[in-house]
């Protein structure tokens, strides 16, 4: 406590060298020392400077926190796209609620939930998903907002109903997740989807296969439209793009949280905000390797 309370102390001292050492030594402690800082904060009248490098400390502190947490995340033999997805929340809003996030998120799922039954077609399934998002609990495409970088995280898409094609993906794939339905992202370029799996005809032999036991996809930024094969065809050639195999398979969850990565990092670069950008491709590299 008191070596600390001493470094906080060392936070002004005009010679950059100096606070550099105190910004390295504090730092390295980790989130235990966040509570102390935010009191410090809070409750003492220093300077403008002092302020300044008090809440760049503890955005450093944070932010290496995630970088830290996304990378065991990214190795994880079983990585939740949900916890991945709180995760890139908590790099913009360390301190939200990610109980209320979890609580909303079963809320939809005991919904969709209490409609389902093992004598349902995948059609029947998908059709009952959504009504409840998109007609129950009103989720929908933010079209006006588009790249606003808000549509990225979950905790405001949950709030605003809006989202973004791989946002609202991400979500509709955890539902089906927790609830056992065969539903995955398909990483298209330009846009995100899902693909329908029927994993009793995959087999794992035939790597030739596709599209992988999809029976069929749909598009939740438009509502959960059903979109088939030949669609992805002429969406790939109105983009002058090879029908390669990866636009047609399930993606994994890591690729799912690495694209949502690029497109904050669209969405700061549009908006002009350089710092967010540069943190943003330390947090893309977690990917890249």
């Amino acid at each position: 406590m008191s070596e600390i309370n001493a470094l906080i102390n060392l936070i002004e001292d005009p010679d950059p060298t100096i606070y550099d050492q105190v910004k390295s030594e504090i730092v390295s402690m980790g989130e235990s020392v966040i509570p102390q800082l935010e009191k410090f904060w809070e409750f003492n009248d220093h300077g403008v400077l002092f302020q300044e490098r008090l809440e760049s400390l503890i955005h450093s502190i944070q932010y290496d926190s995630v970088l830290r947490r996304l990378e065991e995340w990214r190795d994880a033999e079983n990585n939740d796209l949900l916890e991945g997805a709180i995760l890139i929340n908590k790099y913009q809003y360390p301190s939200f609620d990610e109980k209320e996030v979890r609580r909303l998120i079963a809320k939809i799922r005991q919904d969709i939930w209490l409609e389902l039954n093992d004598s349902l077609t995948a059609l029947e399934v998908v059709n009952i998903f959504n009504q409840i998002l998109f007609n129950v609990h009103q989720f929908e495409g933010n079209k006006n907002n588009y790249n606003a970088p808000q549509n990225s995280f979950i905790a405001d898409v949950l709030l605003t109903k809006k989202g973004n094609p791989l946002s609202l993906a991400l979500l509709y794939q955890i539902l089906a997740s927790s609830l056992d339905v065969p539903i995955y992202g398909v990483n298209l370029p330009n846009h995100f989807i899902l693909g329908y799996v029927d994993e009793s005809s995959i087999n794992p032999l035939n790597d030739s296969d596709t599209d992988h036991g999809v029976l069929f996809y749909i598009n939740p930024f438009t509502g959960g439209t059903m979109i088939h094969r030949n669609e992805i065809d002429e969406f790939l050639n109105y983009l002058n793009l090879p029908q390669q195999v990866k636009f047609y398979r399930p993606c994994g969850n890591v690729d799912i949280i690495a694209r949502m990565v690029d497109n904050l990092i669209y969405s700061y670069a549009q908006l002009g905000k350089k710092d967010k950008v540069e943190e943003l491709k330390a947090l893309q590299m977690v990917f890249r390797g």
